[in-house]
């Protein structure tokens, strides 16, 4: 395909996918023009650099360059277009139809305005982005410079605080107090104290006009008041409630229930910088012990899949020959007796140099069923002889008790694509210094494999190249992948036309979401 055929077709792509992409949800049953949205996270302020998740996900303040199908092919949307031009330069052609929400025009000198300012002020975006400088050339045409070759950024622009706003969004103090977007619905009102957002249909959006004529996103983080809410009709659409509650609410002919294959996954990181998880017999015996296929039938509610490594199975850049930790407690038990743990005192709980195998487990409530996780894990592994210790705390506490070295193991969900490339999820969960290296894991051979990825341009030969990395990492049990989650959508009956976005740091709406009457 030469190059002016490729710009043809990706502008042509970007018409046909403005008719699906992008969300939005209703709200009180009387109101047909409005959606009530319970939201599992806190809106904690309006700068789409920082709250990239809320203004550009969920709120629809703010748009990406790109966007991505379910297939994780990365799609024009803001710009229509773009070339690498040598090893570290890169050419994005804009939209020229593209008005913010005050009524000026979207050009390059604002979008080179809002990249800069994102790296500037968020880590993750620095990294992906690896920016050197940007051009703007002409008002629909961008250079982008990078620090060195970049084969993700793309896939990058698509990482949510890489929204594109208007300059005019900062105030006297350079703060951003009424976010100004291009997207299908605008700013309208927040509330500091009970962090409401409301925004209003954007009539001048680029796209197919939305539906609605409102959005309200109220936080509520407790999984039993989120369902509570919809059951009271304070909200129309939420997300994550309590498992056990699905059947419930699904045989409630006034509610849809509804599963999406998500990338988020349940995983348990290990400090091997302690004592007994030093050894990797021990973190191996760990993995053996863990009953994956119990914990999503008798915890999860079947609602997810097992684990055999980071990503889905279906995923294009997925491992699926790993060998998996299968369940096996003769083996974990073998293990730990070769690195020398025995039960000296006949208590149940092996013990070394005097010590017993006593594990601490740290995890968090937002998603309601990391706490039963935990307490599963833990009596899973005392049947091995190790005595874990569950402990339920704020994310802010775990990230303090992460820093000081103080932990053993911590309980999570996290998402392994929230830009469609593998890159994102192997780099900062493995990589020297990365980002969700928490266990302060480095590896030279993997540093040097993701290094090796950002000079591939093939995709094929770069998905070999993760799927050798994800052999490596499997390997040496740095944490224990337990099962993939599926992200429940739970709302009105009457809301129809929501599509999952599997990149989404929760979920991502989409402006075709309508109400019926």
């Amino acid at each position: 395909m030469t190059s002016r055929t490729r710009r043809v077709f990706l502008y042509l792509s970007v018409l046909s996918l403005a008719f699906f992409q992008i969300g939005v949800v209703f709200a009180d049953g009387s109101d047909l023009g409005t959606l009530t949205i319970g939201n599992m996270g806190a809106i904690s302020g309006l700068d789409p650099a920082v709250e990239g998740s809320r203004l550009v996900e969920e709120a629809l303040i703010v748009e990406t360059l790109v966007a991505i199908d379910q297939e994780y092919n990365i799609n024009p949307w803001l710009a229509t277009s773009w070339d690498q031009i040598d090893d570290t330069t890169w050419e994005f052609r804009l939209r020229d139809d593209v008005l913010f929400h005050d009524g000026s025009k979207m050009t390059a000198s604002d979008v080179k305005f809002s990249l800069q300012r994102a790296a500037d002020l968020d880590s993750t975006v620095k990294g992906l982005l690896k920016l050197d400088s940007i051009d703007a050339v002409d008002e629909t045409t961008l250079l982008i410079h990078t620090t060195e070759p970049n084969s993700i950024l793309p896939a990058a622009l698509h990482y949510y605080n890489a929204g594109i706003m208007s300059p005019n969004s900062l105030d006297d103090k350079g703060e951003v107090t009424a976010p100004i977007g291009t997207g299908p619905f605008r700013f309208e009102s927040y509330d500091p104290q009970t962090q409401v957002l409301t925004v209003v249909r954007n009539d001048k959006w680029w796209g197919e006009k939305p539906k609605l004529d409102k959005v309200v996103i109220k936080p509520l983080t407790d999984p039993n008041t989120r369902v509570l809410a919809l059951e009271n009709g304070e909200v129309d659409f939420t997300m994550e409630i309590p498992y056990n509650e699905v059947d419930r609410i699904s045989s409630q002919s006034e509610f849809t229930v509804e599963q999406f294959p998500s990338c988020y996954i349940y995983r348990v990181d290990l400090n091997s910088k302690r004592s007994a998880l030093s050894d990797i017999r021990v973190r191996q015996a760990l993995s053996y012990a863990t009953n994956r296929e119990d914990i999503v039938k008798y915890v999860l509610f079947g609602i997810g899949a097992s684990s055999k490594g980071p990503f889905n199975p279906e995923m294009p850049w997925t491992n699926n020959s790993i060998e998996p930790y299968s369940f096996d407690i003769e083996k974990a038990k073998e293990l730990l007796a070769e690195a020398g743990w025995k039960d000296e005192n006949g208590d149940g709980i092996l013990d070394k140099d005097g010590k017993p195998l006593k594990l601490s487990l740290i995890t968090y409530s937002t998603r309601s069923t990391l706490p039963d996780i935990a307490e599963s894990l833990a009596g899973q592994y005392k049947s091995i002889g190790a005595l874990v210790e569950t402990e339920i705390m704020e994310w802010g506490a775990i990230t303090d008790r992460r820093e000081s070295g103080d932990w053993d193991m911590v309980l999570m969900a996290t998402n392994t694509a929230m830009i469609p490339d593998p890159y994102y999820y192997l780099e900062r969960s493995y990589g020297t210094g990365g980002a969700y290296n928490y266990v302060k894991y480095s590896n030279p051979v993997v540093d040097s494999i993701l290094n090796e990825t950002l000079v591939v341009e093939d995709r094929d030969e770069r998905y070999q190249m993760f799927k050798d990395l994800q052999a490596i990492t499997w390997d040496e049990v740095m944490n224990i992948v337990i099962a993939h989650s599926n992200m429940l959508v739970v709302h009105d009956a009457n809301i129809k036309g929501f599509e999952f976005d599997p990149t989404a740091h929760d979920y991502r709406l989409n402006a075709n979401v309508y109400k019926e009457g």
